[in-house]
């Protein structure tokens, strides 16, 4: 999830806006509604479940330390990709899906303008969040193996 995170704020929406608006909200609205399909689902909703079973194993074999940087890898990744996908990504989203692309060029910079920014900016925190999540899992592995 942090590479496709880090990749729209990188690649994706910057393209999209050096595109015409109204070519940029239709490439939105299709990735928007491919990207709900079954395998990017689990992968984006999956992250803390699978994060909070690996604490749960570590704490079951006494690796406390390893386990608490699960459980604050599930925490970040919940808090800071899954509540904002939620709260506003997703609901943008919806809201660019449910309008007509302008024909009038002017509007369609604006419906495109109003969108974009907000939407990457909040992108780019569930970036950073999955970021900080990952690396709490990779030092989680690590210490777990320091100690076999």
């Amino acid at each position: 999830m942090t590479g496709t995170y880090f990749a729209f704020s990188t690649g994706v929406m910057p393209g999209l806006n050096a595109a015409r608006p109204a070519s940029a909200i239709d490439a939105m609205q299709g990735m928007n509604q491919k990207i709900q399909n079954p395998l990017f689902i689990a992968m984006f909703l999956l992250v803390p479940v699978v994060a909070i079973a690996a604490g749960a194993l570590l704490l079951a074999l006494d690796e406390k330390s390893a386990a608490v940087l699960f459980f604050v890898a599930a925490g970040v990744y919940f808090a800071g990709a899954l509540v904002p996908s939620f709260a506003v990504n997703i609901p943008m989203n919806n809201a660019l899906d449910g309008t007509a692309i302008p024909a009038d060029a002017a509007e369609a910079a604006k419906v495109w303008a109003d969108y974009s920014g907000r939407w990457t900016a909040w992108n780019n925190l569930r970036a950073v969040a999955s970021w900080v999540s990952i690396l709490a899992m990779g030092l989680g592995v690590y210490l777990w193996g320091k100690d076999a």
